[in-house]
C-alpha cells in the first residue's frame, strides 16, 4: 500500500527498479529524448532530481514494463483479478467462498474517504508557470501534462459517486493560451467528462474540473481503466491500491488529498481555443484543433511533490504497459460482454485504435457442409460498438476450432486468415463514420470508414513464401517484399492524387493479365513507400499498413468488381503510401540526442544501463 507517489519510487529504488539523473536537464526535448532511450532499452524508474526552470522532481518510466507495473501491485493484483472474476461470475463466490473471502475485504478499501485528517497536497499554492513544463516532440504545441487524471462531477448529480476521473491530455503552455490563467483539455464529448460538459452546456453553468497529477499509483491506473458505466474510478483506484480514494472540497473544487499537483478550474460553455499539435501514440503528429479551455483558479502541491510523466509516440512506449497491466487485471472479461467473443486484441504496433484482431464463434449453421462466416459477422457488429473498440478501422476476425490459434502473435494469426479468406465474400466496408479524432488518414477529424475481413472455413490456398522473377519484373510498381507468407509488399512512387492511384492500380491490373502474373499465394497486396523498411519487421508492416490506409478510398484488387453494393476481388490491394492530408512523422533530433549522449557516458547518471 503506497500512500504517496514518492513512497512507490522509494519501494522502486530500494529494489533496483530506479534510477537517479542527477544531471540538470532541460524539459525542452531533452528529459522526452531521455525517456524515450531507457525505455526503448527496457531500463528502470528514472527520476530526474535537478530540472531546469522548476524546483520540483520529475518521475518517468514508472510503468515502463509490465514486470514493473506487476511489482507496484504486487500485494492487490489477485485480489482485483478476484474482484472482477466474482463480478462476472457472482456464483463463484458461492461455491468457493473461502477462496474469494478477501473480496470483501478488497471492497472495504474501495469506499473514498472525505474530509480526512492529513491533506498533503493542500501544503502550498502556486502557478503553472513553475510547474514542470515538458515539451516532448519538436512540433508540440507547448508544455504538455501527459499523465494527469482529469476529475469532473454530473452536474445533475453532484458528488464522487457520479464522477468521472480521466486521462485526457492537457495542454499547458504555448498557442493562445493565457499563461497560468488558461490551460487547454483535449477530449471528445462522448467521453465520461464530455457528457459532464454537455449538461452543464444545457444549464448555461461552467463545469469545476479538477487535474489530479501524481498521488498512489493506483490513481494513474485508474483514470485508464475501462470501466462499466456508473462505476467510480475512485473506487477502483482505493481497491487497487487497497488504500481509500482520500479527498476534499476546496471552493467547491475536489481535490484529491494524495496527488502531487491539484490544478482546479472551470469549463465554459463554448469556450474553445486551438489545442496541439501533439506526438500521439500512432507515431504522428495530432494536429491543432479547437477543444474546451480550462480557466485556472488554483494550484496546489504537496511538500515532496514529484512530478510524474510518460512520453507518447509511436509504439511500443509506455502506454504499452497500461494496456498490459489492464489485460493482467480483467482477463477473460471481454467473453463475459460481448457473446461469442473469444479474444479480441487491440494491436498496439499498429497504434493500438486502427487495427483489432479476434476469434469468435461460428455455430449458427453447423448443418451446412460449407463453412462460412455468419455468427462472426454479428459478433464483429458487437465489437464495433463497443466501446473504444469502436474506433477501430480494421477489424479481422475468424473462429478457430482447434483453440490454439491467438491473436497475440500477429503473423501466425493472418496466415491463418489469408489462407482461408474468400475476397469475393469476406470483405464488408462501413463508409462515411467515425474513426479515431488522432487517426489522420481518413477523411477528416473523426471521419472515415472501417472494413470487417471476417474469415472462416477450410483451407483454401497456400501462401507464397519467395519473391519470383516475375514480380521483380512488374514496372508499375517495383522492389517487392514478403514480410510473412502470404503477403506481398511494394514500393510505389510518392501518393500524388486518388484519382492518379486509381490509374495506378488500374495500370498493375493491366500488367498483371498481359505477364500473366501468378498471384494466386499473395490475398494481401501493401503498396507503401519504403517496401524494404515496412517489410524488415511484422512491427514495422503493421504500423504502416494499418496507420497510414483509410478501407474505403484506399483499398483496391485484382481483378475487383462490385456487384449489389458488394466489393470483391481476386486479391486485396491496400495502399499505405502517405497522402498530402496525413500528419507528420514524429521524429527524434539529431542536437537533442546528441546532447543527452553525456548521461550514458563513462561518469554519467545513466552509464550502468549501458554496461548492463
Amino acid at each position: 500500500m503506497y500512500k504517496s507517489l514518492k513512497a512507490c519510487l522509494d519501494d522502486l529504488e530500494q529494489n533496483q527498479h530506479l534510477v537517479r539523473i542527477k544531471e540538470e536537464v532541460d524539459p525542452n526535448l531533452e528529459m522526452a529524448s531521455i525517456h524515450l532511450r531507457v525505455h526503448e532499452m527496457g531500463g528502470p524508474a528514472l527520476l530526474f532530481e535537478n530540472v531546469k526552470g522548476t524546483s520540483f522532481q520529475c518521475a518517468s518510466n514508472i510503468f515502463g514494463t509490465l514486470e514493473r507495473s506487476k511489482f507496484i501491485f504486487r500485494d492487490t493484483l489477485s485480489k482485483i483479478q478476484d474482484l472482477i472474476e466474482i463480478k462476472n461470475n457472482p456464483i463463484k463466490a458461492i461455491k468457493h467462498p473461502l477462496k474469494y473471502a478477501n473480496v470483501a475485504l478488497t471492497a472495504l478499501s474501495a469506499l473514498p474517504l472525505k474530509n480526512p485528517l492529513s491533506k498533503p497536497v493542500l501544503y502550498k499554492e502556486t502557478t503553472i508557470d513553475k510547474l514542470p513544463l515538458i515539451k516532448h516532440w519538436a512540433m508540440d504545441g507547448g508544455a504538455f501534462v501527459t499523465l494527469p487524471q482529469v476529475y469532473s462531477e454530473d452536474i445533475n448529480q453532484p458528488g464522487i459517486m457520479n464522477s468521472n476521473l480521466g486521462m485526457y491530455r492537457i495542454q499547458l503552455s504555448g498557442n493562445d493560451y493565457l499563461l497560468n490563467k488558461e490551460i487547454g483539455l483535449h477530449y471528445q464529448l462522448h467521453r465520461g467528462i464530455g457528457v459532464h460538459q454537455s449538461k452543464a452546456n444545457k444549464q448555461g453553468k461552467p463545469l469545476k474540473v479538477s487535474v489530479f497529477v501524481g498521488g498512489p499509483p493506483s490513481h494513474t491506473v485508474a483514470a485508464v481503466m475501462p470501466l462499466p458505466e456508473g462505476l467510480s474510478e475512485m473506487t477502483f483506484a482505493g481497491a487497487l491500491g487497497n488504500r481509500r480514494f482520500r479527498y476534499v472540497y476546496q471552493d467547491g473544487f475536489c481535490v484529491s488529498t494524495d496527488a502531487d499537483f491539484v490544478i482546479t478550474g472551470e469549463v465554459y460553455p463554448q469556450d474553445n481555443k486551438p489545442e496541439g499539435p501533439f506526438g500521439d501514440h500512432l507515431g504522428y503528429y495530432s494536429l491543432k484543433h479547437n477543444f474546451p479551455v480550462m480557466k485556472v483558479h488554483k494550484v496546489y502541491h504537496r511538500e515532496d511533490a514529484i512530478w510524474p510523466f510518460t512520453v507518447v509516440g509511436r509504439p511500443p512506449q509506455e502506454d504499452t504497459s497500461f494496456g498490459q497491466i489492464i489485460h493482467e487485471l480483467t482477463g477473460n472479461a471481454i467473453r463475459h460482454e460481448l457473446p461469442g467473443v473469444k479474444e479480441v486484441h487491440a494491436v498496439d504496433a499498429a497504434g493500438v485504435h486502427p487495427l483489432l484482431l479476434a476469434i469468435g464463434s461460428e455455430r449458427y449453421t453447423p448443418y451446412n457442409q460449407t463453412k462460412q462466416p455468419a455468427e462472426l459477422l454479428t459478433i464483429a457488429n458487437h465489437i464495433l460498438g463497443k466501446g473504444q473498440l469502436s474506433l477501430a478501422k480494421y477489424l479481422f476476425i475468424t473462429a478457430d476450432e482447434t483453440n490454439q490459434l491467438s491473436t497475440h502473435r500477429e503473423s501466425e494469426f493472418y496466415q491463418y486468415i489469408l489462407e482461408r479468406i474468400n475476397l469475393k465474400r469476406d470483405l464488408h466496408f462501413h463508409t462515411n463514420t467515425s474513426i479515431d479524432t488522432l487517426d489522420y488518414s481518413g477523411t477528416g477529424l473523426n471521419s472515415g470508414s472501417k472494413l470487417v475481413v471476417a474469415a472462416y472455413g477450410d483451407k483454401l490456398r497456400d501462401l507464397e513464401k519467395t519473391v519470383t522473377e516475375t514480380l521483380k519484373n512488374v514496372k508499375t510498381f517495383v522492389n517487392p517484399q514478403i514480410p510473412f507468407p502470404g503477403v506481398l509488399v511494394l514500393q510505389g512512387r510518392s501518393f500524388e492524387t486518388y484519382d492518379k492511384a486509381k490509374q495506378e492500380f488500374e495500370q498493375l491490373n493491366e500488367e498483371v493479365k498481359q505477364k500473366n502474373i501468378n498471384l494466386n499465394g499473395f490475398p494481401m497486396i501493401v503498396v507503401v513507400d519504403d517496401s524494404s523498411f515496412s517489410s524488415a519487421t511484422i512491427k514495422n508492416w503493421l504500423w504502416v499498413t494499418f496507420t497510414r490506409s483509410n478501407p474505403s478510398h484506399d483499398i483496391y484488387g485484382i481483378k475487383p468488381f462490385t456487384e449489389y453494393k458488394h466489393f470483391g476481388c481476386d486479391n486485396m490491394i491496400i495502399d499505405a503510401r502517405i497522402k498530402p492530408h496525413h500528419a507528420p512523422v514524429l521524429e527524434k533530433i539529431p542536437e537533442i540526442e546528441k546532447k543527452v549522449d553525456k548521461l550514458f557516458e563513462p561518469g554519467g547518471s545513466l552509464y550502468t544501463l549501458i554496461k548492463k
